[in-house]
């Protein structure tokens, strides 16, 4: 059985996701924000099979960091990373916000968080192959305005939600490209349509789908042999935006993501 990190476990698609895996079998690292909730997060799991906690806040790139070098020396023998965390575009008619370190809070967790926290973890993962990469992403999608990669001008929480998911799934098909020969796979999928979460009801939406119809697509991606650098919309093979698949776009995606992370 597999070594698997779920970011995001607390709560919606994570939990449901680290329940079907502990089930299963597998050894689930669940990752939380709230120290608290994910003390009892474990608790719960740990009667089903093994579980262990880790904490950080995604907001903070030198938490997700850690976090990423704690894993590393806790599971050597990490095989799975599912990147599910993430923040919604918000109550209607909400303002621009930033993360710890000044980044358009959008941007930061559903993007800046998951690369920084993948490139931290590619030793363990380069190590255990075959691995797999699962991110979390969504139908909705917005290409980058690179001259302008924080929505600094005209705001919208919907467009900075859609922008840090185009981004995510560039960044998928240009790490894949990347990993290619290592064993190493790495796929992103839209789970399923507003789903029942908090996320969602944030932004006064009435859920169309249930948590578990969105589990069964990431539940696949993290178990089975599907390929790498593929764009699924729940458990069915799709295309993400036309432009996620330019390679001058993952060039300057690339180069911009460098520039925030500071690298």
């Amino acid at each position: 059985m597999s070594t698997v990190l779920i970011t995001g476990a607390t709560s919606g698609l994570g939990r449901y996701i680290a329940f079907e895996l502990v089930r299963s079998g597998h050894v689930v690292l669940a990752h939380g924000r709230d120290p608290g909730r994910t003390e009892r997060l474990v608790d719960e799991l740990r009667t089903e099979g093994e579980a262990h906690g880790f904490v950080a806040d995604l907001a903070a790139l030198a938490q997700v960091r850690e976090l990423g070098d704690q894993v590393a020396r806790a599971h050597p023998e990490l095989d799975v990373l599912i990147n599910n965390a993430g923040v919604g575009s918000g109550p209607r008619g909400s303002g621009r916000e930033l993360s710890a370190d000044g980044h358009e809070l959008r941007l930061a967790v559903n993007y800046l968080a998951p690369v920084a926290l993948t490139r931290a973890l590619l030793p363990v993962l380069r190590a255990s192959a075959p691995a797999r990469i699962v991110n979390v992403g969504s139908v909705g999608q917005e290409p980058l305005d690179f001259d302008d990669p924080e929505l600094t001008r005209g705001y919208s929480g919907v467009s900075a939600y859609c922008r840090s998911k185009f981004a995510l799934a560039a960044h998928t098909f240009a790490l894949a490209e990347e990993l290619a020969g290592t064993g190493v796979s790495v796929n992103v999928l839209h789970p399923a349509t507003y789903m029942d979460t908090a996320m969602v009801r944030e932004a006064g939406v009435s859920p169309w789908s249930t948590v578990a119809d969105g589990a069964a697509g990431v539940l696949a991606l993290a178990t089975r042999e599907v390929g790498t650098g593929r764009y699924f919309d729940g458990m069915s093979p799709s295309r993400a935006h036309a432009e996620a698949y330019d390679r001058e776009v993952w060039k300057r995606l690339q180069a911009t993501t460098d520039q925030l992370l500071g690298a």
